[in-house]
């Protein structure tokens, strides 16, 4: 066997796994590995925070279904990956997280940027890995490779530290091992058809696993059979066809048709979803006492929240591939609840998605933050095909659509549009940057009303007199912050035409930072 360096082992072994892309920012314990990036096929995106690198892998991943990779070196690089970890693993995104760190002899010596990002990081990843030895760098790589992107996928932390990137060691190179699922239990697959069949009333919930799983097609076949509405959560978005007359919308407080479904609904069919507690409709399940059949990769995710009437664990595509052929076509059935046609929305926030909606339909791919925006987008952009929208779920992190846009982007090559506030903006604007660098065509849309918005909204509903907390004061010139980057800056004000304005946004080059103005009440009633 060839004897390399344990750096060079690393992007041997990356290169192995089919990367193709890894987004990060160098220090001095992760040199090795910049040093033999230049030899390899995988082409290095620099960000400008680790923070926006992870993000970023987690926007690949989403886009990709493959793992997305980021590097940062040690103490502060690491840590500032910390929140992207967490967010890929409260949304199960597969991600393979390497930094660097001080020499093996000097851990545990509070050497200069070292930090214990292993422990930091065990309680927010799938695994964690501290490499000793060159000699193990690939077996581990392949190692948190299939762990990331098994079962219920996750982020995994790979550290190595310095003195190992540059000892020598062996490497050969193996063949991808393609996982493959546990079949379900026939009995819990018997238990499910049964409690189908039994219910007159079932609704359909999609969360973030059908798409990770590619189940898209089976989830619509047991929809049309049973003829029944069918809800997603916000990670499920576009996983099932909102065109359908079956489509009954987002699972969200705001989503008006929601309580009248589930003052009917008899039995709740979960499909890779959490019960999230950000949502008052899961009390309705336990007061009501409705049935609930949960399909889930993750066995601890079943029973964790809501007790279910049956279950069954394993891959949503497998497991719907052995319960649809049992389930018989239904007719429609009459529900209580119509869709109303609401009075034009006069939220300007709502009126720009809306326009936004129509012009660029799926010819983009919507990422937000978390807030009024991304409460805003997912109930009111129209996704007609899978994985358009990604956002921040179960951690809702501000800062995560620009690194987001920027990863999806080298996953598909396509065009990105950014929809966020002015607080999740000032998060990570600096990302612009990268964009501006790598010439990415994103279009990022600020809902601008000067406040966190939905920080706002929630003092309101307490009465609160904080309000010095929300309100940002700070009258941000963004399209000078634009310009100043290297992107163009458009301005939608109270007087302004959206559509004209739009348009003068979307026929130019891009990046583009549109400021949409709006009140400062906006959402607040």
């Amino acid at each position: 066997m060839a004897r390399y360096t344990g750096a060079q082992i690393l992007i041997k072994t990356l290169e192995e796994r089919g990367v193709e892309n890894i987004f990060g920012y160098p220090g001095a314990a992760i040199l090795s590995v910049y040093d033999a990036l230049p030899s390899s096929s995988i082409k290095h995106i620099l960000c400008t925070d680790e923070q926006g690198a992870a993000f970023a892998a987690e926007g690949y991943a989403r886009s990709s279904f493959k793992a997305g990779v980021c590097l940062a070196t040690s103490g502060p690089g690491a840590t500032n990956l910390l929140t992207g970890l967490a967010d890929a693993y409260m949304d199960s995104v597969p991600m393979v997280a390497i930094t660097g760190n001080v020499n093996l002899e000097d851990l545990g010596h509070d050497s200069f940027q070292e930090v214990d990002i292993f422990d930091m990081a065990m309680p927010v990843t799938k695994y964690s890995i501290i490499i000793t030895k060159a000699d193990d760098i690939a077996p581990l790589i392949r190692k948190a490779f299939t762990i990331a992107e098994s079962g219920r996928k996750g982020p995994v932390l790979v550290d190595i530290p310095k003195s190992v990137l540059d000892e020598t060691g062996t490497y050969e190179k193996e063949p991808s091992q393609k996982f493959t699922h546990k079949d379900p239990s026939p009995e819990e697959i018997s238990a499910a058809v049964s409690l189908i069949k039994s219910a007159e009333k079932p609704v359909i919930y999609v969360g973030g696993g059908v798409k990770f799983s590619g189940a898209e097609k089976e989830v619509k076949i047991l929809a049309e059979k049973l003829n029944c509405p069918v809800v997603t959560s916000f990670m499920g978005i576009g996983s099932f066809d909102q065109s359908s007359p079956l489509y009954a919308g987002v699972l969200s407080n705001e989503n008006l048709m929601l309580p009248s479904i589930f003052k009917e609904c008899d039995l709740f069919i979960t499909l890779g979803a959490r019960f999230n507690s950000r949502f008052n409709a899961f009390n309705t399940l336990k007061k009501r006492k409705i049935a609930v059949l949960q399909i889930d990769a993750d066995r601890a995710e079943i029973d964790k929240n809501i007790l279910t009437t049956a279950s069954v664990l394993g891959d949503i595509k497998e497991v719907l591939s052995k319960v649809n052929p049992e389930i018989e076509q239904r007719e429609m059935l009459e529900w209580a609840y119509k869709e109303e046609e609401l009075p034009e929305d006069t939220n300007r926030g709502i009126q720009i998605i809306c326009a936004l909606s129509e012009k660029l339909k799926d010819s983009v791919t919507v990422s937000t933050d978390v807030g009024l925006h991304q409460i805003w987008t997912a109930l009111n952009y129209k996704f007609l095909s899978p994985n358009k929208f990604l956002t921040s779920g179960g951690l809702g992190a501000m800062g995560f659509s620009i690194g987001a846009a920027i990863g999806s982007h080298f996953a598909t090559g396509g065009k990105q549009l950014i929809i966020t506030g002015d607080g999740s903006f000032n998060m990570n604007f600096n990302e612009l940057l990268t964009c501006v660098k790598y010439h990415i065509p994103v279009i990022i849309v600020v809902l601008n009303n000067n406040s966190l918005g939905l920080i706002r909204l929630l003092q309101y509903g307490r009465k609160s007199k904080g309000y010095m907390a929300s309100s940002l004061y700070l009258n941000t010139d963004y399209v000078k912050l634009a310009e100043s980057m290297g992107a163009r800056g458009i301005v939608i004000n109270e007087t302004d035409d959206i559509n004209e304005k739009l348009n003068e946004a979307l026929n130019g080059s891009l990046p583009v930072v549109i400021d949409c103005r709006i009140s400062i009440n906006e959402g607040i009633h």
